[in-house]
């Protein structure tokens, strides 16, 4: 039964993330319609067709490589003058036909070229007023942004239902001298965390100061402890010293000694980032703090998970060598790893099939990484580098600015902003991100991250 329980959760966050990736090309699709622009492709999936239905001027359809999805917008790359076998042709019924040459020199500017050409074999002179280069570049930015968009309304609408309901939960140190609620008999690596001692773990720096649950830490080498906040601080900057530690037991005030040791530990409760630091090897007492809050907390929610996901995406490559280098057996796989759509499936296969997780917490564990993964798909496609959404966002904001430059000092018109120029590029940027997700999928394959990391 667990088995299909694991599949179940496993379908559910697959079924969900198609959907937001469907949702996604929506964002785009119906503002360009409706600017009237063309689209002539709409596919969730990427390779061969599985299955695809014509709609008027649109093929519907899905592929079979469920990791993402596209629309085809007609004119997407305005023709270059020095790409221009001639400038002007016309085909039989006397229409007027633009022509783009196909051959270059230079490997770069092949390859504009090539791009150039398969863009403009799908053209015909009907299209002219339909081409998304064509469009003013306030259009072009709805248009593009259209899709992140769309991806941050679900995350906010699936947050704002979480909060308001089962409310924002976290575990909080009571307030006040610390009181010992566990004592850990030995050090165990952060990343072990979950497993027995071993007769080969050192004993922790707690146990060697003759530390038990109930205790209440009073001092921390002299200075006066008044809250955990306090005590994690100096601990931590305490690296491998010696610590004498004042303490009250059953009323009486003792005094223990040993010397904390450097381990690696999350950075805090919301920020998994390893770093050295003191350990001592003691949890405080602590109870369940609960928010909830409607459409303005959520907001003030998604503010601060946005400065967190720009600090990510900041350090994403260096986070994605360290996968590959799990997958080598060079490292430990961190517990603050990105993972691919493989690894949100299992931890959500596990969540579902897990034995001791009520029906609420597994229906909220679901929910929020659904919007977690909306959320970081709607802020990576921001990013203002080609083939990304924001890159297009970033062409059409220049065309704006350098339009209106021009404007401003009675200068004439510069025209669009070529963004084929910025191919090169785009085929780099598209490489890399190509690299890196499939570093993740095998990553999540051979060192997978699970629940009790």
């Amino acid at each position: 039964m667990s088995g299909l329980f694991y599949l179940l959760g496993v379908l559910i966050f697959v079924v969900a993330i198609l959907a937001s990736i469907g949702l996604h090309e929506l964002g785009h699709m119906i503002p360009a319609k409706k600017f009237g622009g063309k689209v002539t492709q709409y596919f969730i999936g990427f390779g061969p067709t599985v299955w695809s239905k014509q709609v008027g001027e649109t093929e519907y359809g899905v592929k079979a490589i469920p990791l993402g999805g596209y629309v085809k917008i007609v004119g997407m790359l305005p023709p270059g003058a020095a790409d221009l076998a001639d400038e002007v042709s016309y085909d039989a019924q006397g229409n007027q036909v633009l022509k783009v040459r196909k051959s270059n020199t230079g490997m770069f500017t092949q390859l504009i070229s090539d791009a150039r050409a398969a863009e403009w074999e799908l053209i015909g002179p009907e299209d002219d007023e339909r081409l998304f280069y064509k469009m003013a570049w306030w259009k072009k930015v709805i248009v593009m942004a259209g899709g992140p968009t769309v991806n941050l309304l679900i995350a906010f609408l699936i947050f704002w239902g979480v909060f308001a309901t089962y409310g924002q939960r976290t575990m909080e140190p009571e307030p006040g001298q610390p009181v010992i609620d566990t004592v850990s008999e030995c050090i165990i690596p952060f990343s072990e965390e979950g497993r027995a001692c071993a007769a080969t773990d050192p004993a922790s720096p707690a146990v060697e100061a003759g530390l038990r649950p109930g205790d209440v830490i009073t001092s921390f080498n002299g200075t006066p402890v008044d809250d955990w906040e306090d005590l994690r601080s100096m601990i931590r900057g305490n690296d491998d010293g010696q610590a004498v530690i004042g303490y009250e037991r059953d009323g009486q005030q003792l005094t223990g000694t040993t010397s904390t040791t450097v381990e690696a530990r999350p950075t805090s409760g919301t920020d998994l980032t390893l770093r050295q630091v003191g350990f001592l090897g003691v949890t405080p007492t602590s109870y369940m703090k609960i928010e909830t809050g409607g459409p303005v907390y959520t907001v003030d929610q998604m503010g601060t998970m946005a400065v967190d996901t720009v600090q990510a995406l900041a350090t994403l490559p260096v986070k994605v060598w360290g996968v590959a280098e799990a997958i080598v057996g060079a490292e430990e796989r961190q517990i603050d790893s990105p993972v691919s759509i493989v690894g949100g499936g299992r931890l959500a296969g596990e969540t579902v099939s897990h034995e001791t997780f009520p029906v609420k917490e597994k229906a909220v564990f679901l929910l929020m990484m659904i919007a977690g993964f909306n959320f970081f798909i709607g802020m990576f496609n921001f990013i203002p580098l080609l083939p990304l959404d924001g890159g297009h966002i970033a062409g059409a904001l220049w065309e704006a600015m350098r339009r209106g430059w021009a404007r401003l000092w009675g200068r004439p018109d510069p025209g669009y902003v070529d963004v084929a120029k910025l191919l090169p590029i785009a085929y780099c940027v598209a490489a890399s991100l190509l690299v890196m997700g499939v570093v993740l999928i095998v990553g999540d394959l051979v060192v997978p991250l699970h629940l009790e990391s």
